[in-house]
């Protein structure tokens, strides 16, 4: 499978695309002062005690306050309760817990309010963005992520990745960590950990514990509300998390993105660095690797699918839509259980790669269409789950109802990505009216007149509508030389097939558009 990564730089922020085998399976929207995002260290003040949600509201500077939950709070929340205290009384001068104690664990079944009281400061760390017309929702589990591992303050544990299968391995991994670990901090192994050295685990490690000093740093003089420590930009996250040597090419069309993500690609795997590639042309980076093309197909209410079948997409609050629709694929009485089955086949490898692109979450419905054997059943909910182990988010799919509806719950940490894929009619701004055409040569005629007498251009080119360049170009004596013999100057006429009916556009001899 060869992966790319394609990154977008605009005025208002960055856009992410990773393809797979040039298909487009996810993408992801960085803004400029994107607060809140997932991993984010806040100072929090508690605003509201929720006794019958067994919660809490915390004031982190969103409009809405933030919810934490009991079971959200980590079993070691006194321990920080007690390290923010001292800190933001300037008596604690360590930067790491060698000596600091440690606080009981909370009981699994207690109560907020004996834990927590109206305006306690408290860190907190984003565990779902805002999401609608809901506030983030908060952890005060504090943990900082790195490539290999995951540094978790106020343990002492150390947890494995399930997917590392291998005994003789889980024991090496642990030995390096156990030998190399601060004390009081956890460490959980990451997946990408497997096989890798201690020089790499040792530098992670360090690279997570430098986060760390400097969130003491920061908490001292953060304010109540205020951000203490921003988790990495969505383009670092990805890298580091997905970033293997199945990656072939990240392609960045800013200067000073590629230079960032070129250094951080080189300081965690330097074998891959030549394949962080600055991109130069004049077309849109997304128009060149086909990514526009796929976004403008793929989003939107119905997506269609190669063999003539399609899905329609509906959303609502509560949960999310997929119907699958056979479309003109037809089939006789014989085959139709297997049309069917081949048809449903389709349709979850493309639902799969939906939930992903759009970062569908919650609840999902799938109507499949019916089938009647209990094998094709069984074969295309083992077919789902295959294509879903891609996902990086985590989910769950029940087995097909009697109904033929397949039920997905999958995390849901951000807002889902919706991308409008219905454009405004250019020519009549969405009005259903046109100028009319009869005047369209007036209007050309007069800009000709004011950008070769009024602003003295020399050369001028016309870009127009193959229709139109036609009508200009027709007859024996065409406009071209009507023009001719009226400014001394030939004006060349361009035919491009993008521009609606009644556009027309001047460019000069530099080919740069002349504004009117």
């Amino acid at each position: 499978m060869v992966k790319e990564l394609i990154i977008n730089s605009a005025p208002n922020g960055v856009t992410i695309a990773l393809l797979q085998d040039k298909q487009l399976v996810e993408l992801h929207t960085e803004h400029i002062n994107n607060n809140y995002a997932v991993g984010d260290i806040y100072l929090g003040r508690v605003k509201k005690i929720m006794p019958g949600l067994n919660a809490a509201f915390v004031d982190v500077g969103y409009e809405k306050d933030a919810f934490l939950h009991y079971l959200d709070l980590g079993p070691q929340v006194q321990s920080l309760v007690k390290l923010t205290k001292i800190v933001k009384n300037g008596s604690y001068k360590e930067k790491l817990l060698n000596n600091f104690k440690l606080e009981e664990d909370i009981n699994k079944s207690g109560k907020i309010s004996e834990v927590l009281n109206r305006n306690m400061l408290l860190p907190v760390q984003i565990a779902k963005e805002p999401i609608s017309t809901k506030g983030p929702r908060l952890s005060s589990d504090l943990s900082i992520a790195g490539r290999f591992v995951v540094l978790v303050p106020f343990s002492e544990s150390i947890s494995i990745s399930k997917k590392i299968k291998s005994n003789t391995e889980r024991t090496r991994l642990k030995k390096i960590v156990e030998s190399i670990k601060p004390k009081n901090f956890g460490v959980i192994i990451r997946t990408v950990s497997e096989g890798k050295g201690v020089s790499e685990l040792q530098k992670d490690l360090l690279d997570l514990i430098a986060r760390w000093e400097l969130i003491n740093t920061r908490l001292e003089a953060t304010e109540p509300s205020k951000k203490i420590l921003g988790e990495m930009g969505r383009t670092s996250t990805i890298l580091r998390d997905l970033l293997n040597a199945d990656f072939t090419n990240i392609h960045v069309n800013d200067t000073v993105i590629y230079e960032e993500i070129r250094m951080y690609v080189k300081d965690i795997s330097p074998e891959l660095e030549k394949i962080v590639k600055l991109y130069k042309h004049k077309e849109s980076i997304f128009e060149h690797f086909g990514v526009e093309k796929q976004i403008k197909s793929t989003f939107g209410r119905t997506v269609n699918l190669p063999g003539g079948a399609y899905l329609v997409v509906e959303h609502t609050e509560a949960l999310h839509v997929i119907d699958v629709n056979s479309g003109n694929r037809t089939a006789s009485p014989e085959n139709q259980e297997e049309n069917a089955f081949m048809v449903n086949k389709e349709a979850a490898k493309e639902i799969a790669r939906q939930l992903r692109l759009r970062d569908m979450g919650g609840i999902v419905v799938v109507d499949f269409i019916d089938m009647h054997k209990p094998n094709n059943r069984k074969d295309l909910f083992d077919y789902l789950k295959q294509q879903m182990a891609l996902d990086r988010a985590k989910h769950t799919i029940l087995p097909p109802s009697k109904f033929g509806l397949v039920q997905i719950t999958r995390q849901r940490v951000r807002p889902e990505m919706n991308i409008v894929t219905n454009e405004k009619c250019p020519a009549c701004g969405g009005t259903g009216e046109i100028k009319a055409s009869i005047v369209l040569m007036d209007d050309i005629e007069n800009n000709l007149n004011y950008i070769l007498n009024e602003q003295n251009e020399k050369s001028v080119a016309l870009s127009v509508h193959p229709y139109i360049a036609a009508y200009i170009k027709k007859g024996f004596i065409t406009r071209q030389w009507k023009w001719f013999f009226t400014y001394g100057k030939w004006i060349s006429v361009k035919s491009s097939p993008s521009y609606y009916l009644t556009e027309f556009h001047f460019t000069n001899s530099k080919e740069e558009e002349i504004k009117l």
